[in-house]
């Protein structure tokens, strides 16, 4: 604390005769560590002990003669001179199981943006295999940020030429086959994964959880919610999903292997559409929500009636918006669906035109629903503003949607 630049970032003062009597609360942050063992097929230290060695940053001390048992060479300053590993922000020893009868690379990953698990498994896989071992599979001890599986998911995916334009959840299965994460006990992403642990649980079901039956027998009950809204978002959602579909059947399509990374990049983009749309399915609904939230509000007082007036009005805004979210966002499947009719898979030509056509629904429904919030808001500049917004939009996707079924016409014609 007495030394300048060296003290903490908040609360930097002298270390006098009062804060060494009070004392001090310190904190420190730092980037995720990953505690992970990788397993081998022997029962030998010494074996796992010179794969950590080879790999970690630290590296193995540099001996006479090249020779394990060497005496170490010292430098000018006698420390002991080092031969780095392959692998920055690691630390690694080999170690032996008794539990499950096996060796195994024990490491920890300091810094995953520096050295992803992905790249730590390969590499000690090569490792192995240079030394006549394999890794037979991965332990994670304790969590593990969701992106390093994403990115273990989409890695191995990249290896085999295969869309990484997938649901999440096989994305995670994909890392978790090809590291062997489940080799000694099942890899429950919901108990492993810091994002999947600390989403907010017992708030109930949304819209999205529903089944399709489910979805359908609460939009037909009798609340008002979901609505118009919701829906056109879904049939927005299932546009996104059919160019996605679409995208993934042709990169997968033989003979056209050289095509791969054109279509997942495709599909891809299908994917942050569609999960986009899928959020505003549940936030059209919370919007109508909010607006009888704000209309159920105290008027007793003048003081009650300003605050309650100012609380529609924030919330038909919002109303308002959600929808014009909902119309930019099916519009942006367009360009997907148009290059899916043009080069995917001739096959599904027909499934990229019903894609447009649900964009096309899915444009003009919440239309319907920025214009009917709008007429409730007071402030009329602002709502002018919106329905134009929206009437732009509406017209572009007229002409997106004639443009992708004639191309889908076309081909079905040549047929």
């Amino acid at each position: 604390m007495n030394h300048p630049g060296k003290g903490p970032d908040f609360g930097d003062r002298p270390f006098d005769e009062k804060a060494a009597r009070t004392g001090a609360t310190t904190v420190g942050a730092r980037d995720f560590l990953i505690a992970v063992n990788f397993n081998l097929n022997t029962t030998s230290t010494r074996r796992a002990n010179a794969i950590a060695f080879d790999v970690r940053e630290k590296g193995r001390p540099v001996r006479e003669g090249g020779k394990p048992n060497g005496k170490p060479l010292k430098d000018e300053n006698g420390n002991t001179i080092m031969q780095p590993g392959t692998l920055k922000a690691t630390k690694a020893i080999g170690w032996f199981i008794d539990e499950y009868g096996i060796a195994q690379v024990s490491m920890n990953i300091t810094d995953i943006s520096t050295t992803p698990l992905h790249v730590a498994f390969d590499e000690v896989c090569r490792a192995a295999g240079e030394r006549g071992l394999r890794v037979t599979g991965t332990e994670i001890v304790g969590l593990v940020p969701k992106r390093t599986l994403i990115e273990a998911g989409r890695y191995f995916l990249h290896k085999q030429q295969r869309s990484t334009g997938i649901a999440e959840s096989e994305i995670i299965r994909m890392a978790v086959k090809s590291m062997g994460l489940d080799e000694l006990s099942p890899f429950r992403p919901e108990e492993k994964v810091i994002e999947y642990l600390i989403a907010p649980k017992g708030e109930g079901k949304k819209l999205t959880d529903l089944t399709c039956t489910g979805f359908a027998e609460e939009t037909a009950s009798e609340s008002p919610a979901p609505g118009g809204g919701s829906i056109s978002a879904y049939m927005g959602a299932l546009a996104a999903a059919l160019g996605t579909m679409v995208a993934n059947l042709s990169s997968h399509k033989a003979g056209w292997d050289d095509r791969w990374k054109e279509f997942s990049d495709q599909a891809d983009k299908g994917q942050e559409l569609m999960q986009r749309l899928l959020h505003l399915v549940n936030e059209d609904t919370e919007a109508f929500n909010r607006i009888m939230d704000a209309f159920k509000m105290p008027k007793s007082t003048d003081e009650e009636k300003a605050a309650r007036a100012a609380a529609i009005e924030d919330a038909t805004l919002y109303a308002t918006r959600i929808p014009l979210s909902t119309m930019e966002a099916a519009a942006e499947t367009f360009p997907l669906l148009e290059s899916m009719a043009r080069t995917g898979n001739p096959a599904s030509v027909s499934d990229a035109g019903v894609g447009a056509l649900a964009a096309r629904s899915a444009v003009l429904g919440a239309q319907l629903n920025v214009r009917i919030n709008a007429a409730s808001l007071k402030n009329r500049e602002e709502a002018a503003r919106l329905t134009a917004r929206a009437a732009e939009i509406a017209a572009k996707s007229m002409e997106a949607e004639a443009s992708v079924l004639e191309l889908v016409n076309d081909v079905l014609s040549a047929d």
